[in-house]
């Protein structure tokens, strides 16, 4: 009998501990790694971390801990080692020398958990301009195999000339792939004129924080949800009407710290949803112990494709799973984020800074009838304004659905 299940690789993690950070966010870092590595069919067997001003510029670790890591992959026969930085081409060289075993940065990693999700065409096509993007600088690295022969006609080795070659045909995909990136933005511009006037949401936030969830709670669809990273990669718009008041609902694609440039770029068309929408529901993990700084990436992330400035609607999610550690009377240490609990959370700064903000439970459905009447109170501003002989939207009053 033929095996054909593919077998688990076993990895390990690693990752920089700078002197300007906690070494509990530096963990919460690699945490997030082990993640992504589980997203995307790894098990992880160990986290190596070091305390670095700058990685180094060779090995981005030093070389003791290299050769730690070293020997414990000897031992262990571990498949892959997973850096939690971006290496440049020069470190993944020089690394895979040392250890002699397959070696991934997260931007690669993330890169390859998008491949394996995309589904349409369009996601596909995305996918495959950034994976050249990434690839493209990294050429040499894939002939350090070939051993170079010395001097003399016939003799030179075909390792230059055939990086020349891969490099000319990687630029000629690019350029393949952004003509075809072109259409396909064309073809969703379109799409999203024919919509109308509707008032447009958008459902933003990290990834893994129930966005997919929410969208079928709300819109009574079947996008696919699932507890893994980047389980959305194409944008689904629904229309969902609250009581009498229509309008367009869409989930889009989760943020992560370090989202790869190329990512960004590549996926423009998608959050082109993001950045046409008249208010942003905001989706947030309140049981997640970084969740502030999950925050603070999302509205960066915003920031970067101009639309930082859009009306926000904070939906603090998961409270089913939220916990906290209560302090004892006699412990007089100072409090800690993990020392609040939800209802003082619910009475911070996030629930009183001129932002709508409601804390539910998409999965047990809690506060959802509250979310709707501040969807439905929102959403109504822009579509009177809009619509201002639509006098109807004001003959009913707000009833619970």
């Amino acid at each position: 009998m033929i095996e054909t299940t593919p077998q688990t690789e076993k990895a390990v993690i690693v990752g920089l501990i700078y002197n300007n950070q906690e070494e509990k966010q530096a963990l919460e870092y690699l945490e997030e790694l082990e993640f992504l590595a589980d997203t995307a069919g790894a098990v992880v067997l160990k986290k190596f971390t070091q305390k670095l001003d700058v990685p180094n510029v060779s090995t981005f670790v030093g070389p003791g801990k290299l050769e730690e890591i070293g020997n414990y992959i000897k031992v262990m026969e571990a498949d892959t080692v997973i850096f939690d930085d971006e290496l440049t081409p020069t470190q993944l060289r020089n690394i895979e020398r040392r250890l002699e075993c397959k070696v991934l940065d997260r931007t690669n990693l993330i890169l390859d958990i998008f491949a394996r999700r995309a589904k349409t065409a369009h996601a596909k096509t995305q996918v495959e301009l950034a994976q050249y993007q990434y690839l493209l600088p990294r050429l040499t690295r894939m002939w350090t195999h070939l051993e170079r022969q010395r001097g003399g006609i016939g003799l030179r080795g075909p390792g230059e000339t055939q990086i020349e070659t891969d490099r000319r045909i990687i630029l000629d995909k690019i350029a393949r792939l952004k003509e075809q990136l072109k259409k396909i933005d064309k073809q969703k511009a379109t799409q999203r004129k024919n919509r109308g006037k509707l008032v447009r949401v958008a459902l933003v936030g990290y990834t893994n924080v129930g966005k997919s969830t929410l969208m079928n709670l709300m819109a009574k669809s079947e996008v696919f949800a699932e507890n893994k990273l980047f389980a959305t990669l194409d944008t689904t718009v629904r229309k969902v009407v609250i009581v009498n008041l229509p309008f367009l609902l869409a989930d889009t694609v989760g943020f992560i710290r370090k989202l790869p440039h190329d990512l960004v770029e590549s996926f423009k068309s998608t959050l082109d949803e993001v950045r046409e929408a008249d208010i942003l529901v905001h989706v947030v993990d309140i049981s997640h112990p970084g969740f502030e700084e999950q925050i603070e990436t999302v509205n960066n992330t915003l920031k970067e494709i101009d639309s930082g400035d859009k009306p926000n609607i904070y939906v603090f999610n998961k409270i089913d799973a939220f916990s906290y550690v209560e302090k004892e009377e006699d412990d007089l240490t100072p409090r800690t984020k993990e020392n609040f609990s939800l209802d003082e959370w619910k009475n911070s700064w996030m629930a009183k800074n001129n932002t709508p903000a409601i804390f539910i439970s998409a999965k047990q459905k809690d506060n959802i009838d509250e979310l709707k009447k501040i969807l439905y109170d929102e959403v109504k501003v822009i579509h009177s304004q809009r619509f201002p002989f639509n006098d109807y939207l004001y003959d009913i009053t707000w009833e619970e659905e």
